[in-house]
């Protein structure tokens, strides 16, 4: 895939980057080594100032940003604007409380483990490297960065090959808000350059956000070297309607979870398993809502879903719904390309689906939804569990024993109840099974890459 900036709206090519040369990734390599040892060395007091020096940056420049992300890779100016703004607020949450999540841990009886003191102190790694993205291209680095940086790592960043304008902003953001020289760089290189930084032992970690197959092999590579990593990959989301369910506001946040992010998101609602006594008023209400929703112009506000960020993201929903249509499944709303410029499909539902079809195991990076027909609670967990992925989940009932059961029996990294799934920055994000393991955001992300040490007194 060429590094270059193709604006999905028009199809235009914007700007074209010329990968790193060999040399320039091994001076890259040795500036982030020479980093690490200095960087790790800062103190929290210096690491706050730099930190909220980035988020202040943020915050000054978040029209121009959101434009850049917007032109990058589709999503609504709306959306590109709120990704800056949490962003800026991560930046400012992990500089006023990393010191606190990093702070050393006596232990409180020292003479059961015969010392007269005893702690854990975390410390940073050295160079931790980035594979991100173009859904989230801010926000997937940026809950990387903060936490890392301000732990005490330093950073390089291997983004989406379609989004190298975001990358290469990232590397002077952190360089105007003071951070030494080399503490955070971007290369702009292609996927076939990660073995070989991987492999370099100079770099002491990975962290990859990306597909199943990405993360396999990155997992693969780091195990034979022996580098710990932290994987965030797909997601096949269960949305659950109950009897008891507020059907209005359900809804609601089922079709703004579908297609936040035009449909491109991980954490994204995408299976919807409706109870059967509130089945056909759920759809009506889901269905008419998605087909309600504005398709256009990501720049103007009035839009609710822009474009795919690919030809190839499209090609690949299109073949999804037509497998499913073939084999039987009904479209309830959209289910056709449009026919204008750009990579734009429209929102999609659809319903009657059976196992034989591969929207039914298979991730659907885009606005299309798939509903299901259950009889009990037990019918409904046993779905939401029917897949590979366990990354986030959704239930909709007032019934507490119901609100315990789903939090109890789903699989998953995360449970929402009657509320839309997404990412806090107090909160650990990651998943379980073939969603990928390790943790980002809160002190559980922050601690992703540090080493505890054990510190015995006698």
């Amino acid at each position: 895939m060429p590094i270059a900036t193709i604006n999905p709206t028009t199809g235009e090519t914007v700007r074209t980057f010329d990968a790193l040369s060999t040399e320039a990734i091994e001076q890259r390599l040795a500036r982030a080594a020479q980093a690490a040892a200095a960087y790790r060395a800062t103190s929290f007091a210096q690491r706050i100032l730099w930190m909220h020096r980035a988020g202040e940056i943020l915050a000054d420049e978040r029209a121009a940003v959101a434009d850049m992300v917007t032109t990058e890779m589709g999503k609504t100016r709306v959306a590109a604007l709120a990704e800056v703004d949490k962003c800026a607020a991560a930046c400012h949450w992990f500089a006023d409380h990393a010191e606190a999540l990093l702070a050393d841990e006596p232990l409180a009886d020292p003479g059961a483990v015969n010392a007269s003191g005893a702690l854990v102190r975390y410390e940073p790694l050295g160079v931790v490297l980035a594979i991100m993205p173009w859904n989230f291209p801010l926000w997937q680095a940026m809950r990387f960065a903060a936490p890392a940086l301000m732990a005490g790592n330093v950073g390089l960043l291997k983004h989406a090959s379609n989004v190298p304008m975001t990358a290469l902003y990232f590397e002077d953001l952190f360089a105007r808000a003071g951070l030494p020289d080399g503490a955070f760089q971007t290369l702009l290189v292609g996927s076939d350059a990660v073995e070989r930084m991987l492999r370099d032992d100079r770099v002491a970690a990975a962290t990859l956000t990306g597909s199943e197959s990405a993360g396999a092999a990155v997992a693969a590579i780091a195990g034979e070297v022996i580098k710990p990593t932290v994987l965030e990959l797909g997601g096949s989301d269960p949305f659950i309607v109950m009897p008891s369910a507020d059907l209005d506001a359900a809804a609601a946040v089922a079709t703004t979870s579908r297609c936040q992010n035009n449909g491109q998101s991980c954490i994204a609602a995408k299976r919807f398993i409706v109870h059967d006594a509130v089945y056909d008023a759920f759809a009506a209400r889901f269905v008419a809502a998605m087909d309600a929703l504005v398709v256009g112009d990501p720049v103007n506000d009035a839009t609710d879903i822009g474009p795919l960020a690919t030809e190839q993201g499209r090609a690949d929903i299109e073949e999804l719904v037509a497998d499913a249509v073939a084999k039987g499944a009904q479209v309830l709303c959209g289910g056709q390309c449009l026919d204008r410029a750009g990579w734009f499909y429209p929102p999609t539902v659809l319903a009657g689906i059976t196992e034989d079809m591969r929207v039914f195991g298979e991730e659907v990076f885009g606005p299309v939804a798939v509903l299901y027909r259950v009889h009990s609670i037990e019918d409904a967990i046993t779905l939401a569990n029917a897949t590979k992925f366990a990354l986030g989940s959704n239930a909709w009932t007032t019934d507490t024993a119901e609100q315990d059961r789903f939090v109890t029996d789903i699989t998953a990294g995360a449970v929402f109840i009657n509320g839309m799934t997404t990412s806090y920055v107090q909160l650990p994000f990651g998943g379980t099974k073939r969603s990928g393991y390790g943790r980002e955001l809160a002190g559980h992300g922050i601690k992703a890459f540090c080493n505890a040490k054990t510190i015995w007194i006698a």
